[in-house]
């Protein structure tokens, strides 16, 4: 499993685009030293780890990662299969050390993202769902706001009952399926899950296991690193004092 890592040169409001091909438009960049890829299509930033969780549990351990999860959201507000007036108490038994959790576990995980600004952001989301249909949505080439759907068909070209494709664009890919942030209709104890290794959204009970991928709205403003900003200021101060002294 591969780590986040935070190693690689921040490249302050450039951005690296490796798309290649016409489905490709995706952009690799670095905000506030996480790696993330915008989406062109669906207009979104994720998370390069497609488990990021999961590498979280890896690197810090499962019950540090799973006890300040918990800590910053201790209940979920929203009808559940063992509650439907809404209340919702997160345990360490909505969380999985390969990743995986309950639905209430992956809002926890994207609550928790936002209370530490991961890569200098507090607009984390889970996925939407536009279309509430089981199966393959595609409609006319594609479920516009179906964000799994536009990347899986449109971002990285996949087919239908194939895997996700493995892309330079992402990491740790998941082939199994993955919570959006949509309550069925109808159900409210049950939400929608995109099946990787499928290309398929079904309905499934909250209570049920899934990986997370969280993504935010438009492209995320790289905020330069602390040392960054002052080698900033130095060399704004240098320049006053060059225009100072030809003024003099």
């Amino acid at each position: 499993m591969q780590l986040i890592t935070t190693t690689k040169p921040l490249l302050a409001g450039v951005m690296l685009l490796v798309a290649t091909h016409a489905h490709a438009t995706l952009t690799n960049y670095t905000a506030s030293g996480q790696e993330v890829v915008y989406s062109s299509v669906s207009n979104v930033t994720w998370t390069k780890d497609a488990n990021l969780l999961g590498s979280m549990f890896a690197s810090q351990g499962f019950n540090a990662v799973v006890n300040a999860i918990i800590a910053a959201n201790p209940t979920i507000n929203t009808p559940h299969y063992a509650n439907p007036s809404g209340i919702y108490t997160l345990s360490d038994n909505d969380f999985v050390d390969n990743g995986r959790v309950t639905w209430f576990g992956a809002l926890a995980f994207v609550n928790y993202l936002n209370k530490i600004s991961y890569a200098g952001n507090n607009q984390w989301r889970l996925p939407s769902v536009i279309v509430e249909t089981e199966g393959v949505i595609r409609g006319n080439n594609i479920a516009f706001g179906n964000e799994y759907f536009e990347l899986f068909y449109e971002e990285l070209n996949g087919a239908t009952g194939n895997n996700i494709p493995d892309s330079v664009f992402f990491d740790n890919e998941q082939m199994r399926g993955y919570w959006t942030g949509k309550e069925h209709n109808l159900n409210p104890n049950t939400a929608w899950m995109f099946y990787s290794q499928l290309g398929e959204q079904n309905n499934r009970g909250k209570q049920l296991q899934g990986f997370v991928w969280a993504i935010t709205q438009g492209q995320i403003t790289s905020v330069p690193e602390p040392d960054s900003l002052a080698m900033l200021l130095l060399g704004l101060g240098v320049m006053g004092n060059v225009v100072r002294r030809r003024r003099g």
